[in-house]
């Protein structure tokens, strides 16, 4: 009984931390908006690996569709100035100002995700994590950042989850838990609950949020 109200004492007082760490991320960045249409006219050479509107067709890429603006900025910017290195990436962005890469995002995020069909074979494991987290192991719920809905929170710039691709979710938590996302603020958030997660649970959940609508 203890050991079980010592467990729930330390997730509250996680995503206390969580939460406030996106309280002031929201404070510190407050974001100038992009153009979309300004950005249809930049994501030629994307379209080859994220799909003409953002919906990618394969799993070892990103769905950009729909994505919160706040956090593929964020996340463009890491890539163009190689803090966060994605080999097939690397100088595509070189020659993009900040206001492109504004416009980008503002592009892919007025587009409508399009949302597989999750395997039934581990979906009851990964509706569990990603609803209730792991007491057992410390791991919080993903929907305290993320969303019931998997909508993610652009405030916070916590990224959408709903409808993306299983695969990558998998390599990034992989990423996570490995310190090789752990670039900002929130891969830091992100690598201390990925290292808490087993193979089996993120496979389960990244399987569940590709259904999640």
């Amino acid at each position: 009984m203890i050991k079980k109200f010592l467990l729930l004492s330390f997730l509250v007082s996680s995503f206390s931390v969580f939460a406030a760490a996106a309280g002031e991320m929201a404070e510190a960045k407050s974001m100038k908006k992009g153009d979309a249409e300004k950005g249809s006219k930049l994501v030629g050479t994307c379209v080859a690996c994220h799909g003409a509107d953002g919906n990618s067709v394969v799993g070892q890429w990103p769905t950009l569709a729909g994505q919160r603006e706040s956090y593929l900025f964020e996340q463009l910017e890491h890539i163009r100035d190689e803090e966060r290195v994605i080999a097939v990436m690397k100088g595509l962005l070189n020659n993009y100002s900040d206001d492109d890469l504004r416009d980008m995002s503002a592009f892919y995020a007025s587009q409508k995700t399009k949302v597989s069909q999750a395997d039934e074979a581990n979906l009851a494991l990964g509706q569990q994590i990603y609803r209730a987290g792991n007491l057992k192991s410390g791991v919080p719920a993903c929907t305290g950042c993320h969303g019931p809905a998997g909508k993610g929170l652009e405030s916070a710039q916590y990224p959408m989850l709903g409808g993306q691709k299983a695969e990558y979710v998998v390599t990034s938590l992989i990423a996570y838990q490995t310190g090789e996302r752990a670039i900002d603020e929130h891969g830091k958030i992100m690598q201390g609950i990925a290292t808490r997660l087993t193979i089996e649970e993120i496979r389960a959940v990244a399987n569940y949020v590709s259904g999640l609508y």
